[in-house]
């Protein structure tokens, strides 16, 4: 019978790509469980899509948030993986990722009008999976930028991911629009109304 634990983590150590072992504590560490709590919730949101039924516009959420699932298992690989030994991971992340977020984002924004305020998370339970999803991405984000001044992140990861938090705010707010829900105000950003 295959078991499932191990128990080489009862000490409070960790196995990295590489063979290496940290603490379960470690910056490294850290960051992949959020990354892998970003794709959880990911999750959470496509099954909520499957209960909608088969209507055009989930199925289309459902292939690209899909596609991001398996993204960040890539960059969970890769960032599980020391610098000194990334070059000999097997994943590699598409050449294109950042310029798709962006596309996705500016086809999505099209019918919604620009993001200028600041929203309370919320309306419709998607739209407010999504919002979860975006702060966790966030969330991500700082810790990658901390694993980063220890040992280098790949700079299209954490370009991926500070776009990744903007397109899950962008599809939140599709959905609200999609599903006729108002947008629930606080106030504008002030930096991107400057401009």
């Amino acid at each position: 019978m295959n078991r499932i634990y191990t128990r080489t983590g009862d000490g409070g150590t960790t196995g990295i790509h590489g063979g290496g072992r940290v603490a379960k504590d470690d910056i490294r560490i850290e960051a992949n469980g959020t990354l892998d709590e970003l794709n959880c919730q990911i999750g959470v949101v496509r099954s909520l899509l499957i209960s909608q039924g088969p209507e055009p516009e989930p199925a289309a959420y459902d292939k690209v948030l899909h596609e991001i699932q398996k993204n960040l298992m890539t960059v969970m690989s890769l960032v599980a993986t020391p610098s000194a030994q990334r070059e000999q991971n097997p994943n590699a992340l598409p050449e294109n990722l950042v310029a798709e977020c962006e596309e996705t984002m500016d086809a999505l924004a099209e019918g919604i009008g620009p993001g200028l305020h600041f929203l309370l998370p919320g309306g419709t339970p998607v739209a407010a999976h999504l919002q979860l999803a975006r702060a966790v991405c966030r969330r991500a984000e700082r810790k990658l930028w901390t694993l980063n001044r220890e040992d280098p992140v790949p700079q299209d990861i954490l370009k991926y991911i500070n776009r990744l938090s903007d397109l899950l705010f962008v599809m939140a707010r599709h959905e609200l629009a999609r599903q006729e829900f108002p947008e629930e105000k606080w106030k504008s950003f002030a930096y991107k109304n400057q401009k």
